[in-house]
């Protein structure tokens, strides 16, 4: 058994108030023994630097060490290399704590002083922690022990006093030694917490290099764009953006993009015109749904230069990047491409933006096009790059047809290419001559593929793993297919990153318009990976931005008028109007005659025989005596 990560976190927030003396130099002097009222020879220096190496040394690959407790550094607990001989030195030399030790200057002689628990105690008092949480100290230096079979909490608070000699009257006077509320049970998991989950829960190394692989966590954007303030935070798997038109669902996506690349994909955001200088501010974060240990970025515009400066370094650098944008162009960001220190700016070649002639027919040293590789790979020497292509398309096919499927080649007039084509019922297609729907979508499956297959080909040739994290934007998904399409193609997306590699995770984020696509993950979505988020007008006409629960509504209609897409009736305007006007006749007392034939007329004028409204109207119509 190991601790668990929650435990650990928990620990975290427990010890900041202890003094880093309680954790490093008292515990290396209570296990060499030292003595009380005599002075013994001691390499203290040394044995803190031992201690640092085993207990404080999170990450492996940084030159620091790390303690969870009081600081008032600018390193946020990481400490340097030296500290032992510098920071401590100083601590056990001059001020208060000085005070617990005999110490003859210029040796390796140290002794406890007679009252060193009262000092030690005063130091507590000081800091108001005013005495030290053992358990929450044992979980923090235990955080990779293996617990034998039957461990409890109690046992982690008896191995801390154990192992560092505590005595019982230091025990008394300075440890908290009760479990805390919470974890009597188990605080326990099968497994140890990897370096990566404990590196999650603190700031990074002053040293570190940027996580790889991340994904867009928190974005928020103040004075800019539709709605004065905005937060979004996206979901690990699938974030669905819903609203009207013009209340800024692509405008998010664009600011989501470029949080995440540091490259817009067109026109920078603007602040907006009411905005005072030191209001517009673009906030984000790029990591995992725990990223304590990451921090937010947040980028202030610059009015001068009329631009929002690119971040200074990033702690993590997010995975590959496609989005597919609602004017049929495409952008790529591929985290290889950024190959600067962390202290630089993102690169901007990292980010590749093809217009949709580009994505069909190529950009000189950049992409061959989707009907130059098309072909190439279905003649190329790997066929698994095709097979890739083919299952992806395959899962995407509209409903109700055989499955998107390439043909052979063929060359059409005009055109010196060999032009690929798709296989239909009644013949094949040039890809060129398809419908604005299959184009789109086998487009979007092209990039992927693409994007996928250049950034493996990169990871080799540079000798680096390719990333296992795909964020997928993708604006107005229902654009140019039909209703059947759109009730398939959300749960199709959904499947496709495993469709690229069994090992890849993605993260998607779409906005549309449909309560088709709304209804279509009615069996998939989450709650606990998936997330919904609405654009609306207040009262006041103002622009309101909302995490709404997703809730299964079952029929379209139903969906149609849900407060998501806030029609009051699933049918014509003047439909609408018909029934609206016979509720208020309903909600009337003694309505005439007059004014229930008038309504009627207009029911039959909108509404076919079969509507459901009609047994509601003839019913209430029976009651005042006239018929249908």
């Amino acid at each position: 058994m190991f601790l668990n990560k929650e435990t650990i976190a928990r620990g975290l927030d427990e010890l900041k108030r202890v003094h880093p003396f309680f954790g490093i130099t008292y515990l290396v002097c209570k296990k060499g023994q030292l003595p009380i009222g005599k002075m013994m020879s001691f390499p203290i220096s040394k044995e803190e630097e031992n201690l640092l190496k085993e207990w404080y040394k999170p990450d492996v690959r940084s030159r620091y060490y790390f303690h969870p407790f009081k600081t008032s550094g600018r390193k946020a607990g990481w400490v340097n290399p030296d500290y032992p001989s510098s920071g401590s030195q100083k601590t056990r030399t001059s001020g208060h704590l000085s005070g617990v030790f005999l110490h003859k200057r210029q040796t390796d002689k140290w002794g406890w002083r007679p009252n060193y628990i009262d000092v030690l105690k005063e130091q507590l008092v000081r800091d108001r922690a005013h005495h030290i949480p053992a358990f929450w100290l044992a979980v923090w230096l235990y955080r990779a022990k293996e617990w034998p079979k039957g461990s409890n909490a109690d046992s982690v608070n008896t191995q801390l006093l154990r192992e560092f000699k505590i005595n019982e009257q230091e025990k008394d006077a300075l440890f908290d030694a009760i479990v805390p509320k919470g974890v009597e049970r188990s605080p326990f998991r099968p497994l140890p917490c990897s370096e990566a989950e404990i590196l999650d829960l603190i700031p990074p190394a002053p040293d570190s290099e940027p996580l790889r692989g991340g994904a867009l966590t928190f974005l928020q954007l103040e004075a800019v764009g539709p709605v004065k303030s905005l937060t979004f935070e996206p979901s690990d798997r699938l974030t669905i953006i819903t609203g009207d038109n013009g209340l800024g669902k692509t405008f998010l996506l664009e600011c989501a993009w470029w949080s995440l690349t540091g490259i817009w994909a067109d026109r920078p955001a603007t602040p907006r015109l009411d905005a005072k200088k030191t209001e517009p501010k673009i906030n984000f974060q790029i990591g995992g749904k725990r990223s304590a240990g990451r921090r937010k970025i947040v980028i202030g515009y610059d009015w001068k230069e009329r631009l929002w400066p690119l971040p200074k370094g990033r702690p993590t650098i997010p995975g590959l990047i496609v989005y597919a944008r609602v004017d049929g162009s495409f952008a790529v960001w591929d985290p290889l491409r950024h190959t600067l220190p962390q202290s630089q700016a993102l690169r901007p070649a990292a980010a590749l933006v093809f217009t949709r002639e580009e994505v069909l027919n190529g950009r000189q040293g950049q992409i061959e096009g989707l009907v130059r590789d098309w072909v190439k790979w279905q003649h190329g020497p790997d066929p698994e790059v095709f097979e890739r292509f083919k299952r992806i398309i395959r899962r995407l096919s509209p409903p109700e047809a055989p499955p998107l499927s390439p043909s052979a080649p063929i060359r059409i007039p005009g055109d010196p290419r060999e032009i690929p084509t798709l296989a239909h019922t009644y013949g094949d297609v040039p890809f060129t001559n398809e419908s604005a729907g299959v184009r789109r979508i086998v487009t979007l499956a092209y990039l992927l593929v693409w994007a996928w297959t250049e950034h493996a080909v990169s990871a080799a040739l540079s000798k680096r793993l390719a990333e296992k994290k795909i964020v997928v934007l993708i604006d107005e998904m229902e654009a140019h297919l039909h209703p059947k399409w759109q009730r398939e193609i959300l749960p199709a997306i959904l499947d496709m990153s495993a469709l690229l590699d069994e090992e890849v995770n993605a993260q998607i984020i779409i906005a549309t318009h449909s309560p088709l696509v709304l209804a279509s993950v009615e069996t998939r979505f989450d709650s606990e990976r998936d997330a919904l988020y609405h654009l609306d007008l207040t009262e006041a006409g103002k622009v309101r931005f909302t995490e709404v629960p997703y809730l299964r509504f079952g029929s379209v209609d139903d969906w149609l008028t849900s407060d998501i897409f806030e029609l009051k009736q699933a049918c014509s305007r003047e439909g609408e109007k018909a029934v609206e006007d016979a509720k208020q006749v309903l909600a009337k007392p003694k309505p005439s005659k007059e004014e229930l034939l008038e309504v009627t007329d207009e029911l039959k004028a909108t509404l076919p025989p079969d509507d459901v409204f009609w047994a509601r109207w003839a019913y209430f119509l029976e009651r005042k005596g006239i018929r249908l």
